[in-house]
């Protein structure tokens, strides 16, 4: 079913479920809002109206066709009874449906003819309610009320075959659109726990990639500025111009950090287009540069190599490229102790292969490996599994530490 047709359809069935009172067997509670209870409350008006009016009517202008006693005030009585008792049906769908069938069939032996509205709502909100051993149980009660009166006993009976059988097709109608109601109802509620769940999953995921982003923007900016002020610290005495330079970077740096933070709690915030308006480059592999800049002012000289022919990527694997470069060279930086790092692309038709290796002290592993308490791999990885990818990190055998990740392309299109 499509999302318009099931917008359209929902309201519907919400009335429907409404009127009727479709509450799960193990839950029937009452109306839980003044809408509820006003339509509740009409519908018990309508059936008074309907019921009290017709047999009135009935009894007033056809006074010589019945062979029972005109209605008296106890049958109008039982006949109120049984509209009233309408009010608690979402609650107690089998007694109310009791009540109805007793009222009905006791203003029916005191000579009302309109007896059968009352019933017929209580017996739809039992069936919606899946009470269906009662509904059943009624419909066969009121049947034999109605064709074989037990007040008539000895008398004529003028029950007629076509009455009996055209009675006993309406009550299936009755029991058949009470299924149908029941049904789809079930169906609504089924599509909206459904599309809740859906909502839950991606708000999961959408509260994932945001921490990834979070991770990666503050790791890799931070990084940069720690080793820049001890850096500035170290020389602030004795070489000032190169302190100088390393305050320039922590300045520099904290600027793109506070813009890449501003991009990613942005969706968090009710502002505008202009507000939202980016200040600076998107992430992608176009500020690979940048990257290579920020790790040299960590101490870390990074070299790019590029193979295949270069394509325009799709936007989430661009990102996705420029992200796991951007945590590996953080980790180069921060745990790997290495002076060079080697970041290789190769561009094919289906993929993008992405290799980031340094040249660290053996044995060397970043947090999440090992090092300390971080989550860049597990990040990494998420990162590259969102796309249907795979990304695999581990020590190299002469020191240092590598990471390969494979990011397919016509899926992140599709």
């Amino acid at each position: 079913m499509s999302e318009p047709d099931l917008a359209g359809r929902r309201p519907r069935l919400a009335r429907v479920r409404r009127w009727f009172g479709a509450q799960p067997r193990a839950g029937h509670t009452w109306p839980r809002s003044a809408a509820a209870w006003a339509v509740d409350a009409g519908i018990a008006a309508a059936v008074l109206a309907a019921e009290l009016g017709g047999s009135h009517a009935a009894g007033t202008w056809n006074p010589h066709i019945h062979h029972h006693p005109a209605p008296g005030v106890l049958a109008y009585v039982l006949l109120a009874a049984g509209g009233v008792s309408l009010l608690a049906r979402r609650r107690y769908p089998v007694a109310v449906l009791a009540a109805t069938l007793a009222t009905a069939i006791g203003a029916m032996a005191l000579g009302a003819d309109v007896v059968w509205f009352a019933l017929t709502v209580a017996f739809l909100t039992a069936v919606v309610a899946r009470e269906r051993t009662a509904a059943v149980a009624s419909l066969v009660i009121g049947y034999v009320a109605a064709v074989w009166p037990p007040w008539l006993i000895g008398q004529a009976n003028h029950a007629s075959a076509p009455f009996a059988l055209g009675l006993a097709a309406g009550l299936a109608f009755l029991l058949i659109l009470g299924e149908l109601i029941r049904i789809r109802s079930q169906r609504a509620a089924a599509v909206a726990l459904s599309r809740e769940e859906e909502l839950r999953r991606r708000a999961s995921e959408e509260r994932m990639r945001m921490a990834r982003d979070l991770h990666d923007v503050v790791a890799h900016n931070i990084a940069v500025i720690n080793v820049q002020a001890n850096t500035a610290l170290h020389l602030m005495d004795r070489q000032p111009e190169r302190a100088r330079s390393a305050l320039v970077t922590i300045n520099d740096v904290s600027k793109q950090a506070l813009v890449e933070l501003r991009s990613v709690l942005g969706v968090l915030r009710d502002v505008d287009e202009a507000s939202r308006s980016p200040r600076s480059p998107a992430a992608g592999l176009a500020r690979l540069g940048d990257l290579a800049e920020h790790a040299a002012a960590a101490g870390l000289t990074v070299r790019v190599e590029e193979g295949g022919q270069r394509t325009a990527l799709p936007a989430d694997v661009d990102l996705t490229a420029y992200r796991i470069i951007q945590e590996a060279l953080t980790n180069s930086a921060r745990h790997s102790g290495g002076a060079h790092a080697t970041v290789r692309l190769r561009h094919g038709a289906d993929a993008l292969l992405i290799e980031v290796d340094d040249d660290g002290r053996p044995g060397t592993r970043p947090a999440d490996q090992g090092g300390g308490s971080g989550n860049g791999i597990a990040g990494m990885t998420e990162r590259a599994a969102a796309l249907g990818g795979t990304l695999e990190a581990r020590p190299r055998a002469e020191g240092g530490f590598a990471v390969r990740a494979w990011l397919p392309l016509r899926r992140s299109e599709a």
